[in-house]
């Protein structure tokens, strides 16, 4: 089920943190992976820059690490500080050559 979820960069021309989330999440229902797995295949389908904020975050390294507080932190650190205004003129000077 590991193959299901894709590789997320965390840069900004990634999909949204969301999306990498959620595969996760569906692919853990269909795998049945308990938390500690959820957390241990979400970190190894990080390459950098992702993995490096992740090996450097010590707060995910504590035995109490849970998906959710994987989840959190990661919306947290990765979330889009633009605002939805932004988005909009952005989509409305888009062009198709």
């Amino acid at each position: 089920m590991i193959f299901l979820v894709p590789k997320w960069l965390g840069s900004k021309s990634a999909v949204p943190p969301e999306e990498f989330l959620a595969a996760i999440g569906e692919a853990a229902k269909i795998g049945r992976w308990d938390d500690p797995d959820r957390v241990q295949i979400a970190a190894l389908k990080l390459p950098d820059p992702a993995k490096s904020f992740y090996n450097t975050c010590s707060e995910l390294h504590t035995e109490d690490t849970t998906g959710q507080k994987f989840k959190s932190v990661f919306r947290e650190r990765f979330k889009d500080v633009h605002i939805d205004q932004y988005h909009f003129r952005r989509l409305q000077m888009a062009r198709q050559d």
